[in-house]
């Protein structure tokens, strides 16, 4: 019998191959969590001078992320910068420290955790930067802005979602994408929810899915960056209800992960 004194009819029991779903989810910015930088600072290093010219610079809006990359994009086909040379800039970007150590060992124990990417980047740069690092598979879903080449060789970029969270830029809100994830996962799993959520970031967008996390969860901010100072400060608050672990290094995580395990 299943927990709620159930128990399957014996036709409807699922193949003995099947494994149990994974007890624990673990999200993950892309922008200088997984990897060390920011990836639109390597897609500029493609231009001619290797930078945005200052008008351009200076057109930036606070909370307007996303239409501002858009415009960098264009800017970059305008200045005939190739689909080959952006991929090959992608595909350098360093992984951020430790962060290879990490997918090894959530690659071995894949039967305990499900994986999504949460970014506001966007599908092209994460792709083909998770496919180059031979990690793409590890990931069940990748959450963040759509875009792809148009025929005219122009990487172009659109919002995510809209939503209505006042604290957000407004094509992403990162706690509306993860608790959309856990209700559907919950109900896609037979009911059966997440024992706990993991989530790992660095950025102050990175703050609002925390707010969506219980005392089982934890939230993994990149030690020293702007989602560390932000939760230090929200910690003192009834908000944050998580635990929180800083990291430097993947490994840290792993330490972190290991011990939740009850392996040493």
């Amino acid at each position: 019998t299943n927990c709620n004194g159930y128990a399957p009819h014996p036709k409807m029991s699922a193949p003995t191959s099947a494994a149990p779903p994974a007890r624990f989810l673990v999200l993950f910015d892309f922008d200088e969590t997984i990897i060390g930088e920011n990836s639109d600072h390597a897609a500029v290093r493609t231009l001619p001078d290797q930078q945005l010219p200052a008008w351009l610079r200076n057109s930036y809006r606070e909370g307007h992320y996303n239409e501002h990359t858009q415009k960098i994009l264009a800017y970059m086909a305008d200045q005939g910068v190739s689909k080959e040379s952006i991929r090959s800039a992608v595909e350098k970007i360093p992984p951020a420290p430790g962060l290879l150590n990490l997918f090894q060992f959530l690659r071995s124990h894949q039967h305990d955790f499900e994986l999504v990417v949460v970014s506001d980047a966007n599908t092209y740069f994460i792709e083909t930067w998770l496919q180059h690092a031979g990690v793409r598979e590890l990931f069940r879903k990748i959450f963040t802005n759509p875009a792809s080449f148009d025929a005219s060789g122009r990487l172009v970029l659109l919002p995510f979602h809209s939503h209505s969270c006042p604290r957000c830029p407004d094509n992403m809100c990162k706690q509306t994408i993860l608790r959309e994830y856990v209700r559907g996962r919950q109900k896609e799993r037979g009911g059966v929810p997440f024992q706990r959520v993991f989530y790992v970031g660095d950025g102050a967008n990175d703050v609002c899915p925390t707010q969506a996390l219980g005392p089982q969860d934890t939230a993994f901010p990149r030690r020293d960056f702007p989602m560390h100072q932000l939760l230090l400060d929200m910690q003192q608050s009834a908000n944050f209800k998580a635990n929180m672990v800083p990291w430097v290094s993947g490994e840290d995580i792993v330490e972190s992960l290991r011990k939740i395990l009850g392996e040493r």
